[in-house]
């Protein structure tokens, strides 16, 4: 009887084991479709426009947006795949290395000792790259012409300057490599802050418990540029939702791998920005102005000093009225009114704000009454200007002329809704230097101002070519948070010929996009066809 019992046990031990594997296939299955199951946070919803219909296209462009995340999301996954074939047939070749007796020799020398000093060659290559590349150290250039923007993106748009007649400010990504190379550097960004190196300085629990992993769905913004013979450098900024510290990863493609420059933890919930605005007369612009700063810089931000430069007397007690209003209704005293009884000067104006400032260092950023910007904007100048080694130089989106944009409406809709980035309703104001973040040290070191020039634009050039010929990183990108918004221009007889070039070319340029200077350019030719057409069809119909 024993034979029988053994035999039952074996099968009892068969079906056991069965049932094991089953469940770890069950198991692995799960994980998978956990791995490839769409998330449901919702950060890929497209950034609706103020005022646009949530109607059939919208959802249509929701479901498209969704469709190419999981896409990119697959893509990525077959990455990770091939990458990880390709790590085991590297170890697998590594061990037959090793198990090999003998290694071969060429002219006399060892193979492996060859191929180990080609590698290091190569190497030693990438790294002279980023050596050369204005990553570390600014370059010092001849003139404004010299610098090479970054361009800005996000996880679903590019926000590029160099448009032509076919592209767009803001767009998603058309080319199928563009979409992947911006995926493959968020991945690596994260690869390098889930996975960080004892350079780094990180320790693995941060000194609070287990360390925190970020996602895709924690990257904030991203810029990139790429010079030419060297490579292209990445500028990445992650956070947590519910967090204050950034993430700040530099990572540079010497056409070749990417390679990590550096990753490091940003704290800017103590940054204090100092908006200096430079005023004379605009008091209606400058209660507008206002009410962007108290909903942005007192509701949300709440960490900004606002310095108010005032040349003249002539509307002078109905500004300090309109900051006294908002400081009542709000508590908010963080505030500086400067004035001064002489004659406008931009410049002059923004040294006096610099200078006025006496509690030691500080960013500043240098605004115009006529500016609109966000939140997001605010940390941008945070992240991007660092004491002794970055300026932040960003790149306006200027609105055109609601009468001409808006023309087919009665009147043009609030200002809010008239911030996108459209082709036909404003451009990167790239020839313009005039928003900037910079620290306060940094400022007085390369001396400020030219003073001795008056009158419209040139003194921020200069200011910008002081930065190029020194040492520090100038950092040149559109940002989707800065508006300038559309008011009429006048260019004044006593400008110098450059000056008055210079107005004309921004009053031309603010205007209208050119599909709506044409229009109005050939109103006549059109309203003539329009008469013939109705006249065409009239006599058609009584035919």
């Amino acid at each position: 009887m024993r034979m029988p019992r053994r035999g039952l046990v074996i099968q009892a031990r068969t079906r056991w084991l069965l049932v094991g594997l089953a469940l770890l296939f069950s198991l692995v299955l799960l994980m998978y479709l956990l791995e490839c199951a769409p998330q449901s946070d919702g950060s890929g919803s497209l950034p609706g426009v103020v005022g646009e219909n949530m109607g059939k296209e919208y959802y249509q462009a929701l479901l498209q947006e969704q469709e190419e995340h999981y896409q990119n999301r697959a893509t990525s996954l077959k990455r990770q795949i091939a990458q990880l074939k390709q790590e085991l047939q590297e170890m697998s070749d590594k061990l037959k290395s090793l198990q090999e007796k003998k290694i071969p020799k060429v002219n006399g020398m060892n193979y492996q000792s060859t191929k180990e000093q080609a590698s290091n060659d190569l190497l030693e290559f990438l790294h002279s790259q980023i050596d050369k590349a204005e990553v570390s150290v600014g370059a010092k250039l001849p003139s404004e012409y010299g610098v090479i923007p970054f361009e800005s993106f996000t996880s679903m748009k590019v926000f590029q300057l160099e448009m032509g007649l076919t592209r767009h400010p803001e767009e998603k990504p058309v080319r199928k490599d563009k979409r992947d190379e911006l995926v493959e550097v968020i991945e690596a960004g994260l690869e390098v802050i889930n996975n960080p190196d004892e350079e780094d300085g990180q320790d693995e629990d941060d000194g609070v418990g287990e360390r925190q992993l970020y996602s895709e769905n924690d990257f904030i913004e991203g810029y990139y540029r790429t010079e030419r013979d060297k490579g292209t450098q990445y500028e990445l900024f992650y956070k947590k939702m519910d967090g204050m510290e950034y993430r700040h990863v530099t990572l540079f493609r010497p056409f070749g791998p990417l390679m990590k420059v550096k990753s490091e933890t940003v704290d800017i919930s103590r940054s204090i920005i100092n908006v200096i605005v430079p005023l004379a007369g605009r008091t209606e612009a400058f209660a507008q102005f206002m009410q962007n700063f108290r909903d942005v810089c007192i509701h949300q931000d709440k960490r900004v000093h606002l310095t108010v430069v005032y040349f003249g007397q002539e509307g002078l007690s109905e500004v300090k009225s309109i900051l006294e209003s908002v400081a009542r209704e709000t508590n908010f005293q963080n505030y500086t009114i400067v004035s001064l009884n002489e004659e406008f000067n931009r410049g002059r104006g923004l040294d006096m704000g610099a200078r006025a400032w006496e509690k030691g260092e500080v960013l500043m950023f240098f605004c115009d009454v006529d500016v609109y910007f966000t939140a997001e904007f605010l940390n941008s100048c945070r992240l991007n200007a660092e004491p002794g080694k970055k300026v932040f130089y960003p790149v306006v989106f200027s609105l055109y002329n609601p009468a001409i944009v808006y023309a087919n409406q009665e009147i043009p809709p609030p200002v809010e809704q008239q911030l996108v980035h459209k082709k036909d309703s404003g451009f990167w104001r790239d020839f313009g230097f005039g928003m900037t973040c910079q620290y306060r040290t940094d400022f007085l070191t390369v001396g400020g101002f030219d003073l001795e020039v008056k009158g419209w634009g040139v003194e921020d050039v200069h200011l910008y070519r002081k930065y190029l010929h020194g040492d520090l990183i100038v950092i040149r990108t559109p940002v989707p948070g800065l508006f300038h918004l559309w008011h009429e221009k006048h260019c004044a007889d006593e400008l110098t010929p450059e000056q008055y070039r210079m107005c004309i070319q921004s009053k031309a340029m603010n205007e209208a996009s050119h599909s709506h200077l044409g229009m109005l350019v050939f109103r006549e030719e059109i309203e003539t066809h329009l008469r013939k057409q109705a006249y065409r069809t009239n006599s058609e119909a009584v035919g």
